[in-house]
């Protein structure tokens, strides 16, 4: 046959040495579903840089408002992937089957700005200047739940007053945070670095502190569903391996750091500056990177004992099924070397 279809022939050989180059497989279609945040940054870099692309996927980001959005995607099938803070509802998705968490994503570590506590003018020029100080104010944050409620909760505990004297208002989104803020609705709210410095340089508001300065979390996670973990391994392992490249771009932009504790921000960052300004809202300056990159693991290894903690303690407020086990829903075969995990 292929004496009688030289053109075959040819095609057929050439198949045989380079098989890349006629029997090239179509790049699957994934989707992520994220918030368009400096925290994000890893799945930016990697897919502006190829790294998905080289593995064989063609990456969809779908942008979200609100973390408990993201995990609810993720759920309800319209992702397979999402990355973003934990909140009482993606515990309860992940305690039903729907969600597995398979990589770190940011994390509150000493000397990395990320989240910050922000005071309106009013309340800040009546003596509101720390977070100690939060009983008996006013708070946006986006849902019951969400990890704005968690930080009020963990400083609650640590300087001992009741988060029930603190009033929190459920206003959905970040955008709807500020908003409450500016406008003088609340006397505090709680912001990503970029979001808080943006109120800040505006005159809206004052950061008042940082959380990692009060206390210190595994805040996000790279996640997937349930279903393309158990039916699709594989590309699971391919997608975090892109992850991971991106990752590390982002720690050695934005992570290194000088003798003195100061950031080292040169051409690497200069280079992917782009990359945050198509995706990141608001639009970041280098000026804002340089105190609002927050901390993330460059190999993307969880604190795992701490997901635990934060998983018994909406548990305790009554926010999440007694039932649900961190075990069931964390998978640790992805990326090698997780942090504190329990025995």
């Amino acid at each position: 046959m292929l004496k009688r279809y030289p053109r075959l022939a040819v095609l057929f050989a050439v198949a045989l040495l380079w098989p890349g180059l006629v029997l090239a497989q179509p790049k699957e279609k994934v989707t992520i579903s994220a918030l368009p945040f400096i925290s994000t940054a890893p799945i930016f870099i990697a897919k502006e840089r190829g790294y998905f692309d080289a593995e064989g996927i063609d990456l969809d980001i779908k942008i979200f408002n609100a973390a408990q959005a993201v995990a609810v995607a993720v759920a309800s099938n319209d992702a397979d992937f999402g990355i973003t803070a934990f909140t009482g509802g993606f515990f309860n998705l992940a305690g039903k089957g729907a969600l597995k968490v398979i990589a770190a994503q940011s994390r509150e570590e000493p000397g990395y700005n990320f989240v910050a506590y922000v005071a309106s003018k009013k309340a800040y020029d009546a003596g509101f200047r720390s977070p100690k100080d939060f009983a008996g104010k006013s708070v946006a944050i986006t849902t019951v739940g969400s990890s704005f409620h968690y930080n009020l909760g963990m400083l609650a505990d640590k300087y001992k007053f009741k988060l029930d004297s603190v009033q929190m208002k459920p206003v959905q989104s970040i955008p709807n945070m500020m908003a409450a803020l500016a406008g003088g609705q609340v006397d505090a709210t709680i912001l990503p670095a970029n979001n808080a410095l943006k109120l800040e340089s505006d005159g809206s508001g004052k950061i008042i502190g940082w959380v990692h300065e009060h206390t210190l979390w595994q805040l996000g996670v790279l996640f997937a569903s349930s279903k393309i973990v158990k039916e699709k391994r594989p590309l699971v392992e391919r997608f975090v391996r892109a992850y991971q490249k991106g990752l590390a771009d982002y720690a050695a932009a934005f992570l290194a750091k000088d003798s003195q504790g100061n950031r080292m921000i040169g051409e690497k960052a200069l280079a992917l500056m782009p990359v945050l300004e198509k995706w990141v809202q608001p639009k970041p300056s280098i000026d804002t990177v340089k105190v609002a990159a927050n901390y993330m693991d460059p190999q993307g290894r969880l604190l795992v004992k701490n997901i635990y903690d934060q998983l018994a303690w909406y548990q305790a407020q009554g926010l999440v099924d007694k039932s649900v086990k961190a075990v069931d829903f964390i998978d640790l075969s992805f990326v090698k070397g997780h942090r504190d995990v329990p025995k």
